[in-house]
């Protein structure tokens, strides 16, 4: 990995302010509250995400190169109007900050429980999230969990351009068993950009903490980030 970190300091952008650590990454973590997912299911997620964000291999993969720092926010959403931010854009550059983000997002209480599965809508609260980014951003990604198939509002694959004109690339985690395929629908119209890819929960909500905690790990590593562009699949 030291290998590469000269090579991912070199496509650092410039801050305006000296004090300010040049941002390696901007990750955005959406979590699905549509009214498949019941409250054990969100639970394991929520505190399953909370769980990786405080273990300190996945801190030292956020500090992998001294002297920058991750962005980080975390949503969660559902219907066509609910997406609702957890916790907003947040800097990342030691573990006092890893652990301050980590204990805002266990104090939070779900919001919606009964609405349907707009993912595409939930990839456009992604990206205008990423347009208010406090800091320029060598790479973003965001990392999407889900249950179940688009069926309300516009499909995601109509964010495409608007993710592609923004250099954003969109992981996703998704839970296996629901017909239609969640899977195949996952992988066919919602991940995309450079290095894009797909994780299955085979097993269900209950393999989501260790999943995620190798999601972050695959996303966060330097050598991931600096992977050639990939296609939609």
């Amino acid at each position: 990995m030291k290998q590469l970190i000269p090579l991912c300091l070199a496509a650092l952008p410039l801050t305006a302010q000296a004090q300010e650590p040049p941002c390696r990454l901007a990750l955005a973590m959406a979590l699905d509250i549509s009214s498949s997912v019941n409250e054990w299911e969100y639970d394991i997620q929520l505190l399953g995400l909370v769980e990786a964000l405080r273990d300190p291999e996945i801190q030292e993969m956020i500090l992998a190169i001294p002297g920058t720092q991750v962005q980080a926010m975390v949503y969660e959403w559902s219907g066509y109007v609910q997406q609702d931010l957890i916790v907003g854009w947040t800097r990342l550059s030691t573990v006092e900050e890893i652990d301050a983000f980590a204990d805002r997002l266990s104090q939070h209480w779900r919001i919606y429980s009964d609405f349907p599965t707009a993912i595409g809508k939930a990839l456009e609260k992604a990206i205008d999230e990423f347009d208010r980014l406090p800091v320029s951003c060598a790479y973003s990604v965001v990392d999407i969990s889900g249950d179940g198939v688009g069926n309300d509002g516009p499909p995601a694959r109509d964010m495409w351009p608007a993710l592609a004109a923004r250099g954003i690339t969109v992981n996703a985690l998704v839970i296996a068993g629901a017909e239609p395929d969640p899977v195949a629908h996952y992988r066919e119209n919602v991940i995309t950009g450079p290095g894009a890819f797909l994780i299955e929960a085979r097993n269900g909500f209950e393999d989501y903490p260790a999943l995620i905690r190798g999601k972050l790990l695959r996303e966060l590593a330097p050598q991931i980030i600096l992977s050639s562009p990939a296609d939609h699949r």
